[in-house]
């Protein structure tokens, strides 16, 4: 048993998602697959994840909606409970969640990595009972989970980053410095633009 469950403390699973409005969402994808292929894509993965993992006992789901206005407004899936991204960077936003929520280890995942499933949140929230934080690498450099125990105290890793491009898991890991203990999870694919697209139906393919 690790010591988050022995001290009865709630794991907080969170998704960041964006309102799926065509045109809106999935920019980078759209130009090579076009507006409505990259919508569908986007909405299919939103609506598989949060059914999937929102329904789950062994943490409570946030979803962490942009824009702030549909917070309330859009039917979201799911019975997780909705809170606002707020304004800045990525960076800013997931600080403030992680700052924001209840006590507990909170692990943050988005909604472009269609290979995510309840095992490794489940094995996320495993590696926070021995670790100060935990990252799933994605194969552009970046990150497609990253979770924190946040005690003693809240690291500040998410200031400074370079976001969307190779260098964003190593700056985040820089930001931890030393003294944390970190634990890594497999590589999957974030897809967001076409070739990633494309390398991640032809792995598909491939294990089918």
């Amino acid at each position: 048993m690790n010591d988050t469950v022995a001290m009865g403390l709630t794991n907080h699973l969170v998704i960041f998602v964006k309102t799926p409005r065509l045109g809106r969402v999935k920019t980078r994808l759209a130009a090579g697959v076009g507006t409505v292929a990259a919508w569908t894509f986007y909405r299919r993965v939103l609506l598989y994840q949060v059914k999937r993992l929102t329904g789950d006992r062994r943490w409570r789901c946030w979803l962490a909606v942009t824009p702030d206005g549909d917070v309330d407004a859009a039917p979201w899936p799911g019975a997780a409970s909705r809170l606002a991204q707020g304004t800045g960077d990525l960076g800013h936003r997931m600080a403030r969640i992680m700052r924001a929520l209840p006590p507990g280890p909170a692990v943050i995942i988005g909604t472009d990595i269609p290979d995510i499933t309840p095992s490794h949140v489940a094995r996320a929230f495993r590696f926070l009972g021995r670790h100060d934080a935990v990252f799933g690498p994605a194969t552009d450099g970046g990150y497609w989970l990253v979770g924190l125990k946040r005690r003693p105290r809240l690291p500040d890793i998410f200031a400074g980053v370079r976001w969307s491009t190779e260098f964003t898991l190593s700056d985040s890991l820089a930001k931890l410095g030393h003294g944390h203990s970190v634990a890594l999870l497999e590589i999957l694919e974030d897809i967001d633009d076409g070739l990633s697209l494309e390398r991640w139906r032809q792995k598909r393919s491939a294990r089918h």
